[in-house]
C-alpha cells in the first residue's frame, strides 16, 4: 500500500517522536562539531585560510559601495519596493485571488523549486524573496566597474556561490519537501542524514566528501570499464590497452585515443550501452587507449614534456609496432587533446607528422584566450598558493580538482546531494557517471604547474616557438593533417567558442562540429540514446557566432558524423587484429592495473 504524503502545513500525528529524533540528531551533531573544531585547531598552522583570496575580492566590493553610497541606497530601495510588491501579491493570494502573477520566477533550468510544495503561498513567498535578494545582490556585484576583468569575474563567481549556498532549499525549515519528509518519517530522515554526515567525514584528515553515488555498486572490469581488451605495454607513466575486435575485419589504420590524466579513461567505456570504445570496435576500428598512471610523490618532477615523451610519443610508437602500420589515426579528449596538439606540433617540427593520418579533438582547448570559468581559479596569487601546496606534496590532490569542477555547477553537483543525503536522509542513487566523477586522479606538480602557467596564464601554445618541449619549439600552424574538432554547446570546462579557436591555428583540412549538452554528455552520447542534437557547417568563419548562425541542426548523436569522416581516412578493411598478435605480448586483461589505483 502506498504511503500517503503529508501536507507540510499539517501538524504531525506524533510530534514527540519527531522531537526525540531531532534531539538525538542535534546531540550527535554538537559532538561532531566539537570534535571537528578541535581537529581543525590542531591543523591551523598548515591551513591556508583564504586560498582563493575571496577576502580581497569582497573588500573591493565593500570599498566601491563605501565610496558610492547613493548607488547602494538606490539598490536597497529597489529591493524594498520589490519586497512590498511581493508582500501585497502574497496577501492577495491568501485571500483567494488566483490571478496574481509572481514578481519573479526561477530560470527555466533551475531544478531547485520544481516540487509542487513550492506553490504553497508561504513557501512561494520564501522562494520569491530569495530570488529577489539574489537578483539584487548579484546585480550589485555586476554593476561594479572593474578595470581587471579577471577580478570582476571572480566577484560574480563568488556572488553566485554565496547565493547558491543561501538558497532556502538548503535548509530544513525553509524547504517544504524536507518538512514533508520529516513529517512522514517522524524525523528519521534527519537522524539518517546525520549518519550520512558521519559517513562522509574523515576525522583522520579533516576532509568532508559529499557522497554522490553508491560506490559499492560498481566494480572496474565487471560493470564499468568492461570492454574486452588487453594491456600490451606499460611504462612508468601509462598502460596501453588494445581492445579485442568484435568484427572479422577492421579498418587498416588503427585508432589511438589519448584521454585526459585529470580523470580516468573509462569515461569513454562506462557501460556497454554508452561506451565509445565499444561502439568504435563494433564499427570496425582497431582501438587502442592510454590509461594514465595515478601519480604519487615520486613522480612530482614529470612535466608536460615528459607526458609527451613518455606518453603520447611512446604510445604512437607502440601502436605502430603492435599493428605494423606506419601511419595511425589519433584522438585526444580535453587536456589529452591539448597534449595531442603539442605532440603533433612536435612531430611536424621533426618532419615525422606522416606517422599520423588524421587527428580528432574532443572538447579540447589549444587557444586559452577565452578559456571560460576555470580562469577564475588561475591568477598569480592563487598560483603562488597552489605552487606551495604542490611543492610540499609533489602533486595536486585529485579531490581539489574535483571540488573546483563541482563548484562551477554547485547546485547540481554539491547542494542537490546535500539536500538528498543530509536533509532528506536518503542514500545516493547508483550512477556510473558519478562513480567515475568521484574516482579522482592526482596531477604531478611539474606538469600541472607548467600547464596552468603556459596555457591559462600566458596562452603560449598558440604563439609559435613560445613553448619548447624536449628541445623542440612548437608551432600549431605546422599541423597540416586533417582534423575533426568537436565542441559541446553547454561545456563549462572547455567553452565551445574557445574550442572553436583551434580552427584558426591548424592549417590542414578541418571539420568543426558542435554537440548539444556539456563537457561529458556532449561527448558520451551514443546514437542509440536518441538524445540531444548537433550542429554542422562546412564554412569556418573567424567568428564562432557566425558559424553557429549558418549551421544546420541535426537530431541525435554526432558519433555517426564523426565515423563517416573517420572511416574515409582509415583505409580499406583488413583481417581483424587481436591483442598479442604482434610483437607486443599481453601483460594482463583490460582495464589494467593503473586505473585501479585510488587515493583517499
Amino acid at each position: 500500500m502506498t504511503k500517503k504524503k503529508s501536507d507540510p502545513n499539517q501538524i504531525p500525528e506524533n510530534p514527540e517522536d519527531i522531537m526525540e529524533n531531532i534531539t538525538e540528531m542535534t546531540a550527535g551533531f554538537h559532538k561532531m562539531a566539537h570534535d571537528f573544531l578541535q581537529e581543525q585547531n590542531d591543523r591551523t598552522s598548515n591551513i591556508t585560510t583564504d586560498p582563493m583570496h575571496i577576502g580581497e575580492t569582497l573588500l573591493e566590493l565593500s570599498r566601491y559601495y563605501s565610496s558610492h553610497p547613493e548607488q547602494l541606497v538606490e539598490k536597497q530601495m529597489a529591493l524594498w519596493q520589490n519586497y512590498m510588491s511581493l508582500w501585497q501579491n502574497t496577501t492577495r493570494k491568501m485571500m483567494g485571488d488566483n490571478s496574481v502573477k509572481p514578481v519573479i520566477t526561477p530560470p527555466v533550468n533551475d531544478k531547485r523549486f520544481k516540487g509542487k510544495e513550492w506553490e504553497n503561498q508561504i513557501f512561494d513567498f520564501i522562494r520569491q524573496s530569495y530570488l529577489l535578494t539574489c537578483q539584487s545582490f548579484t546585480g550589485a556585484v555586476d554593476d561594479i566597474p572593474a578595470e581587471d576583468r579577471h577580478e570582476k569575474d571572480k566577484m560574480n563567481f563568488f556572488a553566485k556561490q554565496f547565493t547558491d549556498a543561501m538558497s532556502p532549499t538548503n535548509f530544513a525549515l525553509t524547504n517544504p519537501e524536507v518538512i514533508r519528509e520529516t513529517i512522514d518519517s517522524q524525523g528519521q530522515n534527519l537522524v539518517k542524514g546525520f549518519e550520512n554526515i558521519l559517513r562522509d567525514y574523515n576525522p583522520e584528515n579533516g576532509i568532508f566528501t559529499v557522497k554522490m553515488t553508491d560506490e559499492q555498486e560498481f566494480e572496474l572490469g565487471r560493470n564499468i570499464a568492461m570492454t574486452a581488451g588487453k594491456v600490451i605495454f606499460r611504462n612508468e607513466l601509462f598502460e596501453l590497452i588494445h581492445y579485442t575486435p568484435t568484427t572479422k575485419k577492421q579498418f587498416k589504420r588503427p585508432l589511438l585515443i589519448i584521454p585526459p590524466w585529470i580523470n580516468k579513461f573509462y569515461i569513454l567505456d562506462l557501460r556497454q550501452e554508452n561506451s565509445l570504445v565499444k561502439w568504435l570496435t563494433d564499427n570496425g576500428h582497431s582501438v587502442f587507449i592510454v590509461s594514465w598512471r595515478n601519480p604519487d610523490k615520486s613522480m612530482a618532477a614529470l612535466d608536460f614534456g615528459d607526458y609527451m615523451r613518455l606518453g603520447t610519443l611512446t604510445a604512437i610508437d607502440m601502436v605502430r609496432k603492435a599493428t605494423g602500420e606506419a601511419t595511425i589515426n589519433i584522438a585526444g579528449y580535453c587536456i589529452g587533446g591539448t597534449l595531442l596538439a603539442a605532440t603533433l606540433a612536435h612531430l611536424a617540427a621533426k618532419k615525422t607528422l606522416d606517422q599520423i593520418g588524421c587527428a580528432t579533438f574532443l572538447v579540447t582547448q589549444v587557444d586559452f584566450s577565452e578559456a571560460g570559468e576555470l580562469t577564475i581559479f588561475v591568477d598569480d596569487k592563487q598560483m603562488a598558493d597552489l605552487e606551495q601546496t604542490m611543492e610540499e606534496k609533489g602533486f595536486l590532490d585529485g579531490k581539489s580538482m574535483s571540488n573546483t569542477f563541482n563548484m562551477l555547477r554547485s547546485n547540481d553537483l554539491i547542494w542537490s546531494f546535500v539536500i538528498n543525503n543530509y536533509l532528506k536522509g536518503k542514500d545516493p542513487f547508483p550512477f556510473d557517471l558519478l562513480y567515475w566523477n568521484g574516482d579522482n586522479t592526482r596531477l604531478t606538480r611539474a606538469c600541472h604547474s607548467q600547464y596552468l602557467h603556459e596555457m591559462y596564464l600566458h596562452n603560449n601554445l598558440v604563439k609559435p616557438g613560445k613553448i619548447i618541449l624536449n628541445d623542440t619549439p612548437l608551432d600549431l600552424t605546422k599541423i597540416d593533417i586533417p582534423t575533426y574538432i568537436q565542441a559541446a554547446r553547454s561545456d563549462h570546462i572547455c567553452p565551445w567558442k574557445s574550442v572553436y579557436k583551434a580552427t584558426r591555428h591548424f592549417s590542414g583540412p578541418k571539420r568543426f562540429m558542435l554537440a548539444g549538452s556539456g563537457h561529458i554528455a556532449g561527448v558520451v552520447n551514443p546514437p542509440a540514446a536518441h538524445k540531444y542534437n548537433h550542429w554542422l557547417n562546412d564554412d569556418l568563419p573567424a567568428d564562432p557566432v557566425e558559424w553557429l548562425q549558418g549551421a544546420t541542426s541535426k537530431d541525435g548523436s554526432w558519433w555517426d558524423d564523426w565515423h563517416d569522416w573517420l572511416k574515409a581516412k582509415s583505409g580499406p578493411k583488413v583481417a581483424a587484429r587481436h591483442p598479442g598478435d604482434g610483437p607486443l605480448d599481453i601483460i594482463e586483461d583490460a582495464p589494467g592495473r593503473y586505473i585501479r589505483v585510488r587515493y583517499g
